[in-house]
C-alpha cells in the first residue's frame, strides 16, 4: 500500500477516496530513561532510547492506519500527516503519536 503525504499519485487517477482513516499510538517513558536522558542532555548527544521509542510508536501508527485503510478496500493514503502530543499532566511523560490521512483506491 502506497502511503503519501502529498494529495496526489503520480500517474494515477484517484478512483475513489474511502475517507479519514487515521492510526494512534502511546508511548510511556519510565524514570529510568527519564534519568538516563536528562543526562544525556546536560552533557550532550541525542537520547537514543527515546528516539528508538519515538520510532516504534510512528511505525504503529502508520501501522495501524494502514490496516483501517485496507478494510474500507483503499490501496493507497494519501495527504498523510504525523502529529506528536505530549500529554504529560495525570499522564506523566506519555506521547501520543497518530497518524491521519484519506484512504483512497487507484485506477489502473
Amino acid at each position: 500500500m502506497l502511503i503519501l503525504t502529498s494529495n496526489t499519485v503520480e500517474g494515477k487517477v484517484i478512483g475513489r477516496y474511502h475517507g479519514i482513516v487515521t492510526g494512534d499510538a502511546l508511548i510511556g517513558a519510565n524514570i529510568y530513561k527519564d534519568l538516563f536522558s536528562g543526562v544525556r542532555d546536560v552533557v550532550g548527544g541525542r537520547t537514543s532510547a527515546y528516539e528508538r521509542e519515538l520510532a516504534r510508536a510512528r511505525e504503529l501508527a502508520l501501522s495501524s492506519m494502514r490496516e483501517a485503510a485496507e478494510k474500507l478496500g483503499a490501496d493507497a493514503i494519501i495527504g498523510v500527516r504525523i502529529d506528536y502530543h505530549n500529554l504529560g499532566g495525570t499522564m506523566g511523560n506519555t506521547i501520543l503519536v497518530s497518524a491521519t490521512g484519506t484512504a483512497v483506491s487507484l485506477e489502473e
